[in-house]
């Protein structure tokens, strides 16, 4: 048994959707950082590119901006990838939206925008690019990450209503997937974040010392948490890790409920 190259994601290329900041960025750097080509995209294209930029000290990355929360932006993204890769070794839906409101307003257009981002984009992007996906698992297995939520595990009393629906049925769907894509030599599994600083969790990226007195590890996630985890299920090392959930909130869902 060899395990000196077991995390490693040497010549191998990935797409990290919403990979300019917050998680996104965190798996960005830490798949540069083991070898990969990777390549972000983001709504904004001049955060994206700067972030390209900016991450390109650690390897190759490269910004495709665009929406991929409609079908329209999924096609653009696929086009624009395949300009550069003819094939595709790992995908991670990271992308996503929250919106809050009490139970009694809550909008119609908060439904539609977290659902559509949350949950129909990782389902139909994959889809556009399981060819590519195939293609690329020849020696090794391709993969494909969800970023899910412990909100889509345990309830929080957040009025968060779609987006904890959402990230509940991304890890349904993770499983169902999973199973079909299996025989393409595909590997679908996702992670469940718990407290990272970020832009969508603006309360742990402000308040972390506050925070982190409800978190039994004592603090929020750094970003080699968040990379650590997506390399095991990226490389080699997570091959056997099928349709199952890596919660990562340093055991903060286990208080739930409590």
């Amino acid at each position: 048994m060899d395990t000196s190259q077991l995390f490693s994601l040497k010549g191998r290329s990935a797409l990290i959707t919403g990979g300019s900041r917050g998680i996104g960025r965190m798996i960005a750097e830490g798949f540069l950082a083991q070898g990969a080509r990777v390549y972000i995209t983001a709504r904004k294209a001049e955060a994206c590119d700067a972030a390209a930029r900016e991450m390109s000290a650690l390897g190759q990355c490269v910004s495709l901006p665009g929406d991929v929360s409609t079908l329209e932006g999924v096609q653009a993204l696929v086009a624009q990838l395949q300009k550069h890769e003819k094939t595709l070794d790992i995908l991670v839906n990271n992308a996503g939206a929250a919106w809050g409101a009490a139970y009694e307003t809550f909008p119609e257009s908060g439904w539609d925008k977290v659902v559509d981002l949350n949950l129909k984009t990782p389902f139909f992007l994959t889809q556009a690019l399981t060819p590519m996906l195939k293609a690329a698992a020849t020696d090794h297995l391709a993969k494909v990450i969800n970023i899910a939520s412990i909100d889509g595990i345990a309830v929080n009393p957040l009025e968060t209503y779609s987006y904890a629906a959402s990230k509940a049925g991304l890890i349904h769907l993770t499983r169902r997937m999973a199973t079909r894509l299996a025989q393409d030599r595909i590997v679908m599994s996702a992670i469940a974040p718990g407290a990272f600083a970020s832009d969508m969790n603006r309360t742990a990226r402000d308040h972390g010392d506050e925070v982190a007195k409800r978190i039994p590890a004592g603090r929020i996630g750094e970003p080699e948490d968040m990379a650590g985890a997506a390399i095991f299920l990226a490389s080699r090392a997570g091959d056997y890790v099928m349709g199952s959930t890596l919660v990562v909130d340093g055991g903060v869902i286990h208080t739930r409920g409590e």
